[in-house]
């Protein structure tokens, strides 16, 4: 299995970024696929979180009204459109997937990707 992130970058507060994230290596139909996030000293964080099958997503409360997770079937990957992104927004974003039922826990997450990395100036 393989989780690709990509999509990182540089940008002002207030601005958008979409990520995304390649799934390959077998069938996601029965996985949840979510996105977390960690600033360097501190635990990971919930973003969101999609259910391949059905497309049912759910979020964290960090980014919730600001932020939509969404997947493309036919390309295998899985997106998160983050708007009027804030400097506390700054962290390394992970793609992530587990078989079954989605959680805001990280540690229950089975496949990740490498991360990218979005920083957000003032």
């Amino acid at each position: 299995v393989q989780l690709v992130e990509s999509g990182g970058g540089l940008v002002q507060a207030g601005d958008s970024l979409r990520l995304s994230c390649a799934a390959s290596g077998r069938s996601f139909g029965f996985y949840a696929m979510a996105w977390f996030r960690q600033v360097p000293g501190k635990e990971r964080e919930f973003v969101a979180a999609i259910y391949w099958n059905s497309g049912t997503t759910y979020y964290g409360d960090s980014m919730k009204g600001r932020c939509t997770i969404s997947r493309d079937n036919a390309k295998n990957t899985v997106y998160l459109q983050m708007n009027s992104l804030k400097p506390e927004d700054t962290a390394v974003y992970s793609c992530t997937a587990k078989r079954g039922s989605y959680s805001s826990t990280y540690s229950l997450y089975n496949y990740w990707g490498q991360g990218t990395l979005v920083t957000v100036s003032s």
